[in-house]
């Protein structure tokens, strides 16, 4: 291990608990230990994904949210006494490894929940929601601090909880603690005054328009998490640790608005200001530890941060407010080992706290101690498996009843969190297979393949491994993205599997293989009008083309906005012209991403075309069209992102497979399960 790593591994303590090391492994939604859209239960794969956690040398595991009564059939947690027993028999396994587990309690989402676009009738229409409410009370898992707008739903309105309902949560949570210390828990955390979460939207002034006791006065908004802290502490014995997930600052602008890094902008939320007070108010209260991040559901990516934030984006926030208590504080938000180690020799912060790089490689602390970082498979934030929560215009969660159920899986890496679906088995029979194409699907066959004990040879055209994935990361706030790469490279020569660079194939029939992989890609869609030969693909200028001051990029999808976002970060002026009645409105795009560039466009007022097209291209200029009528743009150069057609060199035959774009266009997860799919099979 690196010396500077070292800070990262020293014992630390919450209250009377002692962590071997300063690693928090982050709660993340679909890894709760007690199941998630089904009736609570011990989760046996949950479980045994943090075991595995443990013995690559965590310190401390919090699994994700447990909502104290069921999302279906409305159960409580305490209710079930039987899964507790399950647990404490687990919890002498977790220790045998030296970690220690809290368990993340959640009130529940208020209006932040994110309602898929079925479910949206039945919290519109109270007659609808009566008629499910006996397996899926949408009223109450919506409920908020007060009437207010749905983060996901436009124009849709949540509930206020009752007095009532608030004191049985308060109940709750006291309950379900007592029980979980006794089932061996080594402590709780709160969830949370953080994320624009139910509680957190009790003390936020404009999401909280009470009028009782929890509304109108610093004390009343944050009599919520205090009275549920108090209720832990009296029925677990002040020695019982209670960590609370903190967002230091809000970051939002208004509902459904959030503030972009270096924005000037006036705070609704939380500030620093009311923070520092906040922070030491909730150690005063009983809290143990603040597990902090910033920003909210209308701020998404300062908690989700795609690879637009910053790396270690929270941190000058979260060791500021460290100044203002005595008790531990962990930082979380794309957190590297290298500024988190610093930060804790500094004594900024406590712990690193990491999340999602634990779904695409589970050893990576134990790689990290054995100083091998080239074999740290990175997460590249994309949320496409984890979180693949889209919203926009005119629709909610544009997301799969199944989506929602099983979250947490990882792009990356199938085998996360996925009920066993994908499997690295020898094979019956090892064989001589070609796989056509070096880009990221025909190197992920390659390698399962490997792995399984196949004969595998690539087949590349060009000089290097990285296919379309190359021009693709060339961005500069895509540094994980090249990491990748160079992991797949790595990865590639370790296994010592045969590449053959250079080498296009043009006749499958010639190759000496038993099964050929195609994984030749994709091609660009073009327009079919006068003068579109000034357009320029979308691949090209990611590969270094130059461009004007003036560009206008046809297609608002994900492609066209990061090059829209790229271009304005060099000083270009970019505009977007896109058909539909939002960008990026596609399923399986999270919020947090597709959020950020529609907040950031906003903020540096990009021209942004919604319901659009261009009509007509001209020397320097395009005609845009809508139902508004036409407008004329400068246009020195025009971008093409209009997708694109799988384009396999041979799509049948014999003991032919088509993986990655060549097979379906799509996104990363689909090129890397659809390879391993693939890789099973043969």
């Amino acid at each position: 291990m690196e010396k500077k790593y070292e800070p990262l591994f020293t014992p630390w303590k919450i209250g009377n608990v002692e962590i071997k090391n300063r690693i928090v492994m982050c709660p993340m939604g679909g890894t709760s230990l007690f199941g998630w859209m089904e009736r609570n239960h011990f989760d046996r794969e949950a479980a045994d994904f943090f075991i595995e956690k443990a013995k690559n040398n965590v310190g401390l595991i919090i699994p994700g949210i447990a909502p104290l009564r069921d999302t279906m059939l409305g159960r409580w947690l305490y209710q079930n006494k039987r899964m507790f027993k399950e647990l404490k028999e687990y919890m002498k396994e977790i220790h045998k490894y030296g970690a220690k587990l809290f368990v993340q309690l959640t009130a529940g989402f208020g209006r932040s929940f994110a309602i898929t676009n079925p479910l949206v009738p039945f919290l519109k229409n109270k007659f609808l929601g009566a008629l499910i409410k006996p397996i899926i009370d949408i009223s109450y898992i919506c409920a908020s601090p007060s009437e207010i707008t749905s983060r996901w739903a436009e124009g849709v309105k949540c509930r206020a909880l009752t007095s009532k309902e608030i004191k049985h949560m308060i109940f709750a949570f006291a309950e379900t603690s007592r029980m979980l210390k006794e089932a061996g828990v080594d402590g709780v955390e709160v969830h949370a005054v953080h994320e624009g979460y139910l509680i957190d939207q009790f003390t936020l002034k404009y999401t909280n328009h009470r009028t009782d006791e929890y509304g109108g006065s610093f004390e009343n908004r944050y009599r919520f998490p205090v009275e549920i802290v108090k209720a832990i502490k009296e029925a677990c014995g002040e020695d019982f640790p209670v960590s609370l997930r903190y967002s230091v600052v809000s970051k939002t602008k208004g509902l459904c608005e959030g503030a972009v890094p270096g924005e000037k902008y006036k705070e609704v939320g939380r500030d620093m200001a009311e923070s520092e007070k906040a922070a030491k108010y909730l150690e005063d209260a009983g809290y143990d530890m603040l597990n902090c991040d910033n920003g909210t559901y209308d701020a998404w990516y300062w908690a989700h941060p795609p690879a637009y934030m910053p790396t270690n984006c929270n941190l000058e926030d979260v060791s500021h407010i460290k100044q203002f208590v005595s008790i531990p504080v962990v930082c979380a938000g794309r957190m590297t080992p290298d500024i988190g180690a610093k930060a804790i020799k500094e004594k900024k912060i406590d712990a690193m706290g990491v999340a999602r790089q634990f779904l695409v490689d589970g050893t990576w602390v134990t790689k990290l101690m054995e100083g091998k970082e080239e074999d740290i498979q990175p997460c590249i934030c994309c949320h496409n498996g984890c979180f693949a929560m889209a919203h926009y215009k005119g629709v909610a969660n544009d997301e799969s009843l199944h989506e929602a159920k099983h979250m947490a899986r990882c792009a990356l890496n199938p085998i996360t969190m996925n009920g066993g679906r994908y499997i690295i088995k020898p094979a019956k029979k090892a064989k001589k297979v070609a796989v056509i194409g070096g880009g990221i699907g025909g190197m992920e066959c390659a390698r399962i393949l490997t792995l399984r004990g196949h004969n595998v040879t690539i087949y590349e055209k060009t000089g290097v491994l990285g296919g379309v994935f190359i021009p693709a990361s060339n961005f500069d706030f895509k540094e994980n993205d090249k990491r990748l790469i160079d992991w797949y490279r790595k990865q590639i020569k370790d296994l010592k599997i045969k590449v053959k660079l250079n080498t296009e194939i043009t006749d499958v029939t010639k190759l000496d293989a038993d099964e050929i992989v195609v994984a030749t890609g994709a091609r660009a869609r073009k327009l079919k009008m006068a003068n579109a030969d000034r357009c320029i693909d979308a691949v090209d200028y990611l590969n270094g083309r130059e461009v004007g001051e003036n560009v206008v990029i046809i297609g608002g999808g994900l492609t066209g906005c990061e090059i829209a976002y790229d271009l304005f970060l060099k000083g270009k002026k970019p505009v977007i012209v896109e058909a539909k009645q939002d960008l990026m409105a596609v399923r399986g795009l999270c919020l947090a991403n597709s959020s950020y560039l529609r907040d950031y466009f906003k903020t540096y007022k990009v021209p942004v075309y919604l319901n659009s097209s261009v009509s007509e291209i001209l020397d320097k200029k395009v005609v845009v069209s809508n139902a508004e009528g036409s407008k004329k743009i400068n246009a020195d150069d025009i971008i093409l992102a209009i997708g694109y057609n799988p384009n396999p060199i041979v799509a049948k035959g014999k003991n032919i497979h088509v993986v990655g774009d060549a097979y379906s266009v799509g996104n990363l997860r689909t090129v890397v399960w659809r390879a391993w799919e693939v890789a099973e099979q043969i």
